[in-house]
């Protein structure tokens, strides 16, 4: 199953997790705390983690169309949600 993360510094990693599973989870099965989150789209699913100065976004998809599709849809929110800093997102392979 291809896969690929992404670990971008930011001071904001807790917050930008909630964000991003409170906003999705109006959608599609979203769980999450302050530290871990899990999102189960129908293209693939996302596990975040939140460490001290770190976001941690991992994504599984079933061939590597979704997995794009899921890093674009995860990155262009991201980005959104964190308008006041310029993340930098690089998803490797994993």
């Amino acid at each position: 199953m291809p896969s690929s993360e992404a670990r971008i510094p930011t001071e904001h990693a807790s917050k930008y997790l909630q964000q991003l599973c409170k906003h999705f989870g109006h959608k599609i099965p979203a769980t999450f705390d302050t530290e871990t989150g899990h999102l189960t789209f129908e293209m693939g699913t996302t596990a975040l983690a939140a460490e001290p100065a770190l976001l941690v976004l991992r994504n599984e998809a079933p061939d590597a169309a979704g997995l794009t599709r899921l890093e674009g849809v995860i990155a262009s929110h991201l980005v959104r949600f964190a308008f006041r800093e310029e993340l930098k997102i690089e998803w490797k392979p994993v």
